[in-house]
């Protein structure tokens, strides 16, 4: 039994109640893989990733994938003009459609849209502790169980686990998501959103839109049947 959880975009109340639910249903010691993207958007992306942190200190079973927006954190710090060439419109992390400005906010950066990209960026090398650096760029990418292939965005259709690469796995949506094929095992993923999560029989979708307000996703598997936690408990998410 593994527990996954979509995308958080900065929901820390979102995150804590999600963490109540697998607690409830699994117990404390549950092992969990976060499937990427805990900045941006959201109200409180540093809390996000401060929860995320003591929980890996405190010895949790927690498994912290990387993706794309968290990637984008750092390369923006790099260099705040990066503008990565897989967003549509190749959008720097400051446009609202990534939302990189409520990050910024949320360790204490005044991210007023007047302010150009310098200034922000070396506020922002001041804000953002190094250890959260650091924790972001040691996110592994994927989780491979016998049953379960748990990754950000999905993987690249016919390519060996071993062959696939960070840009795929934190970024692709086709040919990925219209290939019906078995994967060898059941796929789990966010990073395209939906107004609820979805299971495709060959790939299961946890994002259902907490960047926008929409609930959390977290989820319980056992072998390749998956339920979603309610507050009211488990509900079947079935093809």
């Amino acid at each position: 039994m593994i527990y996954c959880i979509g995308d958080i975009h900065g929901q820390k109340a979102m995150l804590d109640a999600a963490l109540e639910r697998i607690k409830k249903d699994g117990g404390a010691d549950a092992p969990i893989v976060f499937l990427g993207d805990y900045l941006d958007r959201g109200p409180d992306s540093r809390g996000v990733l401060q929860t995320l942190i003591d929980g890996v200190e405190a010895g949790r079973n927690w498994t912290i994938l990387k993706g794309n927006h968290d990637r984008y954190l750092v390369r923006f710090l790099g260099d705040p003009d990066f503008r990565d060439p897989n967003t549509r419109d190749r959008l720097g992390w400051l446009d609202a459609r990534i939302g990189g400005r409520k990050t910024l906010a949320s360790y204490g950066v005044d991210a007023r849209e007047e302010r150009d990209n310098a200034a922000l960026g070396a506020d922002a090398l001041k804000a953002v502790p190094q250890a959260h650096v650091d924790f972001i760029n040691a996110r592994p990418l994927m989780h491979v169980t016998d049953d379960l292939i748990c990754v950000h965005a999905g993987i690249r259709p016919g390519v060996a686990l071993e062959d696939q690469v960070e840009d795929d796995l934190i970024w692709i949506r086709q040919p990925f998501l219209d290939d019906p094929r078995d994967h060898g095992r059941l796929v789990v993923h966010g990073h395209t959103v939906l107004e609820a999560p979805q299971h495709y029989g060959n790939r299961v979708n946890l994002d259902g839109g907490a960047a926008y307000g929409r609930p959390l996703t977290a989820a319980v598997f056992e072998g390749r049947d998956c339920w979603v936690l309610t507050d009211a408990g488990r509900v079947p998410l079935t093809p």
